[in-house]
């Protein structure tokens, strides 16, 4: 007879996919956020702006001489990733890790509205604005492990590419000339 399969519970797969998205966010990028700083959002993305992409140790010198105000958040903001970072990654050393911001983002946060006097007996109201940063930091070195999957080089990587175009290309070309017999 048939021999009959037992199906996991869709719960089950679930939450075994849960725990083991958990597992890889244990090691890796570190995030860090910054909630209702009061200066408005525009300010604080001139100096997001400035330190994008950079290298930590980069972005930590162009932070302290900055001169716009919001650097100085900014800053702190970059330190506590740094730390989370390590607390994440204790088995890595920090010289070797090659940080650089891999995010950075900055969204409008609440938005306190005031009175002020105007002439003529009329009142107009004053916005005053906070945001939300999110910086994420990531190390440039990629760990051994996940290189392995992946092709070593992007030179191997196109000639598989390339075969795969040629082949749905026939396909396609010999569809056509099927239809055109018939």
């Amino acid at each position: 007879m048939e021999t009959v399969e037992k199906k996991t519970k869709r719960s089950v797969l679930k939450r075994a996919k849960l725990e083991a998205i958990k597992e890889a966010a244990k090691k890796g990028q570190s995030v860090a956020y910054l909630n209702n700083l009061p200066t408005s959002p525009r300010k604080m993305r001139l100096v997001a702006d400035l330190i994008r992409g950079q290298r930590v140790n980069h972005a930590l010198n162009l932070l302290k001489y900055e001169a716009k105000h919001p650097s100085g958040p900014l800053e702190k903001l970059l330190l506590s990733a740094i730390s989370n970072w390590e607390i994440k990654n204790s088995d890595a050393k920090l010289e070797e890790a090659d940080l650089y911001i891999k995010e950075i983002f900055v969204g409008g946060g609440r938005i306190l509205k005031r009175l002020r006097p105007a002439p003529q007996g009329r009142a107009h109201r004053v916005r005053k604005r906070s945001n939300h940063v999110t910086l994420v930091v990531d190390s440039l070195s990629a760990p051994k492990a996940e290189n392995n999957a992946a092709p070593a080089t992007a030179a191997e990587a196109k000639p598989a590419k390339a075969e795969k175009k040629a082949k749905v290309k026939n396909e396609k070309k010999s569809k056509t000339k099927k239809t055109a017999k018939a």
